[in-house]
């Protein structure tokens, strides 16, 4: 019961924050001033139109990957529909495959210059090896290890969220610039999804 209430709490989570980045990006600033008008350190110029094409195709195999994840850890269509459960897991991983694609292309342009373009290369390259690590497991029939490294590669589709809610943190209650408090977002999002991705194992689903 608790499992199931949590997995309820983390489904009711997801479409939330989906929701709400729907609300942002696609009715209250389609063309992203907002978070352009932040970019000050930039490294290479952008290219408005392929910038925010990159930054939707981003969005939207983010979400995606949010969805086909979260239904991924139901157990139903695993007990009940093996080939479903394949299915979505590939879904799953072509779609952090195009994100972390569009994130590549983007870094460059990262809001605090090159060390915040390390940063999400950095994630770029963690995701999809804790990706494959999963894949290799199942491959080997290790359900259990399949599961959780499954965890510790699905808590990065949170990285956007802890970006943001570290850099509003920083910026707006600790008053560091807006570049510095965005770039402890970024490093802060990667030790926060791999830290809560061990808790849950260790703690929740152990």
């Amino acid at each position: 019961m608790k499992s199931k209430f949590l997995y309820m709490l983390l489904v009711g989570f997801v479409i939330s924050y989906i929701l709400y980045v729907l609300y942002e990006y696609v009715i209250i600033d389609p063309s992203a001033t907002s978070f352009l008008s932040h970019k000050t350190q930039i490294i290479h110029t952008i290219k408005l139109h392929i910038w925010l094409t990159s930054l939707y195709i981003h969005i939207l195999f983010a979400i995606i990957a949010m969805l086909s994840g979260a239904i991924n850890f139901s157990t139903t269509p695993f007990n009940r529909h093996q080939r479903f459960h394949h299915i979505n897991g590939y879904i799953y991983i072509i779609s952090i495959l195009m994100v972390n694609l569009t994130s590549g292309y983007m870094a460059p342009s990262s809001t605090g210059g090159r060390i915040t373009s390390i940063g999400f290369n950095t994630i770029n390259v963690i995701w999809p090896c804790l990706t494959i690590i999963a894949i290799i497991s199942i491959k080997k029939r290790k359900v259990l290890k399949h599961r959780n490294w499954m965890i510790r590669s699905y808590a990065f589709c949170f990285t956007n969220f802890f970006i943001h809610f570290l850099t509003y943190l920083f910026y707006k209650q600790v008053h560091f610039t807006y570049d510095t408090s965005y770039t402890i977002g970024v490093y802060g999002s990667i030790v926060i999804n791999l830290a809560a991705a061990e808790w849950v194992i260790r703690k929740i689903i152990k």
